[in-house]
């Protein structure tokens, strides 16, 4: 199975284990709070070499129901995590991960962060900064206002590592 297919120099897949691969991540997702359907989803459009699926071929991979794979992929384009596409005089629709997925998952949630600070120094406001609840609150409000201010620098310092290694790639072609 791990023969190079003709002429094209990329190895052959092991469907059984791309299959277990995508349970696993699925797995790790969903014990990070991801709805389990979702996350086979998510999954098996990262491991798709078209770098998309049509929800029957979604049905089909996950041998799921059409129901179950509309609602996953309904809360993974809300949460930004699956982008849907159509084409042009059909109505299947596809579905992909978009190009920089993390980027813009960390920068929605660092807009989460900028609602929950504010949320918080009201509450801080609320219970008063010297009792306990109050206290709690400004050290939640405080971790919040930190990462909100460090990750525009680690978005960037990333950009800068990935364009980096996008340079060696490159000359290892």
């Amino acid at each position: 199975m791990n023969a190079n297919r003709e002429g094209g120099g990329v190895p052959e897949r092991d469907d059984g284990a791309v299959g277990r691969f995508v349970e696993d991540l699925a797995g790790a997702l969903a014990e990070m709070g991801v709805p389990r359907m979702s996350a086979r989803i998510f999954a098996a459009l990262l491991t798709a070499d078209s770098g998309r699926l049509s929800s029957a071929e979604l049905a089909g991979q996950l041998q799921a129901s059409p129901a179950a794979v509309s609602g996953a992929v309904r809360y993974l384009t809300q949460i930004g995590l699956v982008l849907r596409d159509g084409e042009p005089g059909s109505r299947r629709h596809y579905y992909r991960v978009p190009e920089h997925v993390w980027e813009d998952v960390i920068t929605l949630r660092d807009r989460q962060m900028a609602r929950w600070t504010g949320v918080m120094r009201e509450g801080v406001d609320i219970l008063g900064p010297d009792s306990a609840a109050g206290a709690r609150m400004a050290e939640s409000m405080r971790f919040f206002e930190f990462v909100s201010t460090e990750l525009p620098n680690v978005i960037g310092r990333w950009r800068e590592h990935r364009k980096a290694l996008d340079g060696r790639v490159a000359q290892d072609r």
